[in-house]
């Protein structure tokens, strides 16, 4: 017969690769669910015409005080964005955790650098996660009609995110991260992905912050 501690080595493992299915499974929900709708810059005729972008914050530094260059290709796609038309005004929404930490104000300077008018611009200071930053563009903003900017992974999730609160989201895809970091933050988007799908169907998690409508004037 097999012993107490195999049978529990035996449950371990099942656990294991049960738990990595699950999360193998729920990467390839979201990438077949939404990848269509995200786009290029060489796509980017293609891409839809609308008011407002949404633009997902990051820090502009690493924790090594390196430039940080998924917040460098994410503000490059932004005013690509802009000075193509195809917007005319930016929700830039991140974490405000505390009065040091601020990246909504960090992508306005960055953006006001690059020659887009402070008018076109409204920050969310509570954009803590994806979810919160995508249903407080709805619930807050009022705008359910958008493109989101960030990395192409980074998208996807938003898109699948608004897919369930009926907001209509198309995706444009900044320039990727080709570093030790980004194998990091590829590892971390699986885990990502899963914690979303149990957000949106089991937790039912809500915003950390909502509030007032604020109205953007466009």
């Amino acid at each position: 017969m097999m012993t107490m501690v195999k049978k529990m080595a035996l449950l371990i493992i099942l656990g294991l690769v049960s738990g990595i299915g699950i999360i193998i499974i729920s990467d390839y929900w979201v990438s077949m669910q939404t990848k269509a709708r995200t786009y290029t810059y060489d796509a980017i005729d293609k891409l839809p015409n609308k008011d407002v972008a949404l633009v997902l914050g990051t820090s502009p530094r690493t924790r090594n005080n390196l430039v940080n260059l998924y917040f460098h290709y994410r503000m490059q796609a932004a005013e690509y964005l802009y000075k193509q038309g195809k917007i005319k005004h930016f929700i830039l929404s991140g974490d405000n955790r505390t009065r040091a930490y601020n990246e909504p104000n960090e992508m306005r300077k960055a953006l006001i650098k690059k020659g887009i008018p402070e008018s076109a611009i409204t920050l969310d200071y509570a954009g803590f996660r994806t979810l919160d930053s995508v249903v407080r563009a709805k619930k807050i903003f009022s705008q359910d009609d958008l493109i989101v900017v960030s990395q192409a992974f980074h998208n996807q999730r938003a898109i699948f995110i608004a897919d369930h609160y009926q907001i209509n989201l198309v995706g444009f895809n900044a320039q990727d991260v080709s570093s030790v970091i980004a194998v990091r933050v590829g590892l971390r988007e699986y885990l990502a992905r899963f914690k979303a799908i149990l957000d949106i169907y089991i937790l039912h998690t809500a915003p950390k912050f909502l509030g007032e409508k604020v109205e953007i004037k466009l």
